[in-house]
């Protein structure tokens, strides 16, 4: 998953039409908009942090939370429901949010934009298109087997992964409005985390606070950026919890934030996740 960021940061090659083409080839074959994402993404390292600015997994303000009705609340705060958001995120965007990944008329893009972002709506398209005809020449039992079951694997993955990279510390992390966000306490509310074996498999993908502050530096020197910004960043940086062979231990970070972390307030500078009392009353989250 690390090499698929790499296009996007443009730290794969300094050249921007050789990232354009494997990006796409490669966002595509998952069903993503390599543009749209790019562009959006870009989005959420320039306003890490920001509780209004912010792209990806970023709060919702307590106004924007009572506006939603049941069904989205149990959507949002239900495992492994909410680890299926990501293709609902590329067509809608995040509550409070309006516009699509796949429309060059959305708000996440400047009119120069436009092009790359038909662009690569119609390499998803081709790709959807291909995908339809092989459900007819192979069959969709093997199509599920095949595409469908994999996919929906590393949706869940990938929402796992950058979910508990912006939440889920033992404290509170902040989130930042006004002149109290800058780039580097934005950056600083990221996490790394251990993934056991896992690390080298999805090449070091935990080490998300030194790329979150320098996104170009490749995947293959992420661990030793980490390792150089330790002493700099001293108290500043959150040391990982070790994991066994496998990041069982995530798990329960994961639901115990999805449990607590549901709003934060309309008001103020400096703000932390809230839960909703009446949540649990309502809807019962379960983490199996």
């Amino acid at each position: 998953m690390q090499p698929h960021n790499e296009f996007g940061h443009g730290s794969f090659s300094n050249d921007p039409r050789l990232n354009s083409v494997v990006g796409h080839l490669l966002h595509s074959s998952s069903l993503v908009p390599y543009h749209g994402w790019r562009i959006s993404h870009r989005t959420h390292h320039q306003n890490h942090g920001h509780v209004e600015n912010d792209e990806s997994w970023h709060p919702m303000s307590e106004k924007i939370y009572e506006s939603l009705d049941k069904p989205i609340r149990f959507f949002r705060f239900t495992l492994p429901l909410v680890m299926l958001a990501y293709p609902f995120y590329l067509w809608a965007r995040s509550p409070g949010k309006k516009g699509s990944h796949y429309h060059p008329d959305s708000d996440l893009f400047l009119p120069k934009e436009r092009n790359d972002v038909l662009t690569s709506t119609a390499c998803w398209t081709a790709m959807a298109a291909l995908l339809v005809c092989l459900n007819f020449v192979m069959g969709p039992m093997q199509m599920l087997k095949l595409y469908v079951i994999p996919y929906w694997i590393n949706v869940m993955w990938l929402d796992f992964v950058t979910y508990l990279h912006h939440h889920g510390h033992e404290d509170k992390l902040p989130w930042y409005r006004g002149k109290e966000w800058s780039y580097l306490r934005g950056g600083l509310t990221t996490l790394d985390r251990d993934y056991g074996l896992i690390n080298n498999i999805h090449h070091d993908i935990g080490t998300h606070v030194i790329h979150h502050l320098f996104p170009q530096i490749p995947h293959y020197h992420l661990v030793e950026a980490t390792e150089a910004a330790k002493p700099v960043l001293g108290k500043y940086y959150r040391e990982p919890d070790k994991s066994g062979p496998l990041p069982l231990h995530l798990l329960g970070i994961l639901a115990k934030s999805i449990k607590e972390d549901h709003f934060v307030s309309d008001e103020g500078d400096v703000v932390y996740y809230e839960a909703d009392p009446n949540l649990y009353g309502q809807i019962k989250v379960t983490s199996e």
